[in-house]
């Protein structure tokens, strides 16, 4: 009698791909394609009712990020393993997704097999951290300045947030999306050790992050 088959749910708010994601999955035998969702909040609401063994997250998504939606389905799938699939390789991305449970972290510019590889090494219970996320723990480990894996775009929004606008004045001000503001505040957040915007802000002025007032 063979093994069950691996299932696998797929969470990413772009549709080519969550198809070509699709694609891959069923090419391999010992996958099975459960289904997908285009943000978390849809993520919480349809994977639970597919019972995945494996769930492919990406982080940067509207209505409510990847980490988010690990930890919303951490107790609502207790046996499934969370891979973060994204282009982020910033230390404060890769801790927080670790954090909230993820077993696994890929960049999207891994090769389909690196993939198939990831998923199954998942779900046998490994925990596998691409080369680049690894080697940006290892750096960020070695040099702890406060700040200092902060993007160019989280500094323009610490900036903002000094000048006390809040998160729709940002979003304007920078012409982003306002799920995007929020995720990007809370990596902030994470980065700097902050329990609030004004101990972020507080933070960001002491060290000279950000221009003062």
């Amino acid at each position: 009698m063979s093994a069950p088959r691996i299932r696998v749910f797929v969470v990413d708010d772009h549709p080519m791909i969550r198809a070509g994601l699709g694609a891959m999955v069923r090419a391999e035998r010992d996958f099975e394609f459960v289904g997908e969702a285009e943000h978390g909040r849809d993520a919480v609401q349809l994977a639970p009712g597919t019972m995945p063994d494996v769930v492919l997250m990406d982080l940067v998504m509207p209505h409510l990020d990847g980490v988010g939606a690990i930890t919303a389905l951490r107790p609502l799938l207790p046996k499934a393993r969370f891979v973060v699939l994204t282009s982020l390789v910033e230390p404060g991305a890769v801790r927080r997704a670790m954090d909230a449970g993820a077993c696994g972290y890929l960049m999207k510019n891994a090769s389909a097999q690196e993939l198939v590889t990831v998923i199954r090494a998942a779900h046998a219970g490994q925990r596998v951290l691409s080369p680049e996320a690894t080697d940006a723990l290892i750096d960020d480990a070695r040099t702890p300045v406060v700040g200092k894996d902060l993007t160019q775009r989280e500094r323009e929004l610490l900036a903002l947030m000094a000048r006390g606008l809040n998160n729709q004045d940002i979003a304007d001000e920078l012409g982003i999306a306002l799920p995007t503001v929020k995720f990007h505040i809370t990596n902030i957040l994470a980065k700097l050790g902050a329990d609030n915007r004004t101990e972020a802000v507080l933070t960001a002025l002491k060290h000279r992050l950000v221009p003062p007032a």
